[in-house]
């Protein structure tokens, strides 16, 4: 085996190489089920995946480094359903990536020239990072290459290119004013194919690994927006599906780190979360496997970092234009001020009642219409 990666297309065509040499069956379709759900697939089409994953011949993956700090590359080893182990190994094949090589230098370049050859037309390519242009591109040269003419040579010869992260999505803090390096997204760059967004920073690994599986598996690239990003993950603001979302709609928000509304699980929106207005899966799919590891889970508010006009481009605290009324009512007219730990407002509680009250009216207008069609029918 190479020395450059645990699994080089040197031993591709080998079949001793399969998806159970590690992993018991079972724990293996469940990995792949896991991942067919995180693409938002069904489940059932679990034993799919796990066929296309499993053959030794399936497109390798090639992941390129730019301007970032390789926390793309760290939120993928913190997955443990699958380990980053059987990740990399049992479900894409990945043949060069530099941070995980064994091999440096002239070794692993020439591995990665070896899959650009005989895999060219097949391997998906994985870029980490913003690309460079002012100056002739001298601030990222690798080999006396500059970053764009890497990008470049292997986009050309790759069947998909992936932008991982908002530095590779859009150039993220690289391209933050006043942006020295000329900082940019890979598809400002790479116009003759689509490329997949992943932004985040950084993003959920399982964005990247549901978005590859269903490459493998159906051989064409899941439903993306307008912004390259796919549906399954960014369909959806993280207003929609956050759990101080009722806060919001009550009107109860926190002004303060750590005062009584902080500290009571009240929305975020007026300490200058974005979430109204940035899609991303944060809200459902947390990082680390862990419940509540994310932004908001842990009293922060969302920084919008998956969208090119929020992040790094509106101080972190800068309450930002809510898009649409999330109902007929608007923001429900309560202030709910503390009287002491568990104390209510009078305007908190005369709304109550006005609700309460106007339910209570609905519910005998229904009683006493379903008792009316009741007696016509008996009649």
């Amino acid at each position: 085996m190479h020395p450059g990666l645990t699994n080089s297309v040197q031993n591709r065509a080998q079949p001793t190489w399969t998806s159970t040499t590690n992993l018991k069956r079972r724990a293996f379709l469940k990995a792949c089920g896991v991942a067919a759900a995180a693409a938002g697939l069904d489940t059932e089409l679990a034993a799919k995946v796990a066929h296309a994953v499993s053959a030794p011949d399936r497109p390798p993956v090639v992941w390129l480094h730019f301007q970032e700090c390789t926390g793309c590359t760290e939120t993928l080893l913190r997955t443990s359903k699958p380990a980053v182990q059987e990740l990399i190994l049992e479900l894409i094949s990945l043949d060069y990536h530099e941070t995980l090589a064994a091999a440096a230098g002239h070794q692993l370049e020439a591995n990665l020239h070896k899959v650009l050859e005989e895999q060219a037309g097949r391997f998906i390519l994985v870029v980490e990072g913003a690309i460079p242009t002012k100056d002739g591109g001298i601030y990222c040269k690798v080999g006396g290459r500059t970053a764009a003419q890497s990008l470049e040579e292997t986009a050309s010869k790759a069947a998909a290119v992936i932008a991982i992260g908002s530095c590779a999505s859009f150039g993220g803090i690289a391209a933050a004013p006043p942006n020295p390096t000329g900082a940019v997204g890979v598809p400002a760059l790479i116009k003759n194919k689509a490329v997949i967004t992943l932004p985040g920073c950084p993003p959920n690994p399982y964005n990247l690994l549901s978005t590859v599986l269903h490459y493998l598996t159906f051989g064409k690239l899941p439903t993306l927006d307008a912004k390259g990003r796919p549906l399954f993950a960014y369909g959806r603001t993280i207003h929609e599906h956050c759990p101080r979302r009722p806060h919001f709609d009550a009107g109860r928000f926190a002004k303060a780190f750590g005062d009584d509304g902080h500290r009571a699980g009240w929305c975020l929106y007026e300490m200058g979360c974005k979430g109204p207005k940035t899609y991303a899966s944060c809200s459902t799919n947390h990082f680390c496997e862990v419940v509540g590891a994310w932004p908001i889970g842990i009293g922060h508010p969302c920084v919008g970092c998956t969208e090119e006009e929020i992040a790094f481009q509106i101080p972190l605290h800068d309450t930002i234009e809510i898009p649409a009324p999330t109902s007929k009512a608007g923001h429900a007219p309560i202030e709910a001020e503390f009287r002491g730990r568990n104390g209510i407002s009078p305007v908190a509680t005369g709304f109550a009642g006005l609700v309460g009250g106007v339910l209570v009216g609905i519910a005998l207008m229904a009683a006493k219409e379903l008792a009316v069609k009741d007696k016509a029918e008996e009649v």
